[in-house]
């Protein structure tokens, strides 16, 4: 039974600040869609500067009918790194409507506290409900383990203000001008997830799917879908295919993310993966974090003019 289209309306513009990612270049160029933090805002070169980490943070903003929505989709991997970017660009948080998780590893969740204290209001907090299993760990061979730090703590998060949203579902927010995926169908062949990843339930260990892992979907007006990944543990091409599917849209203007294409167990995946998203024939492409930098040469290579390379306090206007 084919799945009935969610509602997503169109926005007249999305805007996407990185607040961080693996990558810094304070003398990259503004062009098209981006805008680079100034290296000299006021006129002096500043002492202090954007820090990057391996993580993910992005500040995601919506115009519609003159109506402009605001949310933070992850938080980077640290405690210091978001909110040191966010004093550096200027930027505060008091008008985001949600957080939103890709998933729950460090690399996306480490400023959640600090931000959630920061507000102290509460805040919707949007995640799969298996972003609280625990404990998750990686299979490094010759019996070692090694295990993910248990970032998300329920009791914790509500006391500092966050409405925790659990839902595998998609999940509308803004006024239906967005969609977080919920749990993301895998019907590739070649996205086969993290094989070294496992988890413990109920005292019985078994593969870990990463199954939290979700996306953020916008249908720009008269230009498509631009689909925003935190890491695409699901595989980005099993993303971006279910955002279609679940709205019903099938232009992809953006994608926008982590690919997840790094190291030894992904790389091989690159080209397939590559063929894939060409089918698709997106404007514009902006692998971010854990795609790995032979990933993103390559997709500079095979997207000549819809390639930007993302550095922290990269600012992208669609419209």
């Amino acid at each position: 039974m084919e799945q009935k289209s969610l509602k997503l309306d169109p926005v007249d513009q999305i805007e996407i600040v990185t607040l961080m990612d693996n990558y810094a270049d304070v003398l990259l160029q503004s062009e098209g869609p981006v805008t680079r933090a100034p290296l000299a805002p006021g006129g002096e070169i500043p002492t202090d500067t954007l820090l990057a980490e391996h993580g993910l943070s992005q500040l995601v903003r919506l115009n519609c009918s003159g109506k402009t929505h605001s949310i933070l989709f992850d938080t980077g991997y640290s405690r210091i790194g978001v909110p040191h970017n966010l004093e550096l660009l200027g930027i505060d948080l008091t008008d985001i409507e949600a957080i939103i998780l890709s998933h729950a590893h460090m690399d996306h969740t480490g400023s959640l506290y600090p931000i959630l204290e920061s507000l102290d209001r509460p805040v919707p907090l949007v995640v799969h409900p298996e972003a609280f299993l625990f404990p998750r760990y990686l299979d490094a061979g010759e019996g070692k383990k090694l295990f993910f730090p248990c970032t998300l703590k329920r009791d914790e998060l509500e006391a500092l203000g966050a409405q925790i949203l659990e839902s595998t579902a998609p999940v509308s927010l803004c006024d239906n001008n967005l969609l977080v995926t919920g749990q993301v169908e895998r019907t590739t062949s070649f996205e086969k997830g993290m094989p070294n990843a496992f988890l413990s339930r109920n005292g019985i260990e078994e593969p870990d799917p990463i199954r939290d892992d979700q996306s953020l979907v916008v249908h720009l007006k008269d230009k498509g879908l631009v689909v925003i990944s935190g890491c695409a543990h699901a595989g980005i091409v099993n993303t971006v295919a279910y955002a279609r599917k679940i709205t019903g849209v099938k232009t992809i203007h953006g994608i926008i993310g982590g690919f997840h294409l790094s190291g030894p167990a992904f790389e091989p995946i690159i080209e397939q993966t590559i063929v894939e998203l060409g089918k698709m024939a997106p404007k514009i492409i902006v692998p971010m974090h854990c795609t790995g930098w032979k990933a993103i040469e390559r997709f500079s290579r095979a997207f000549p003019a819809g390639f930007v390379l993302n550095s922290v306090g990269s600012r992208f206007t669609l419209n």
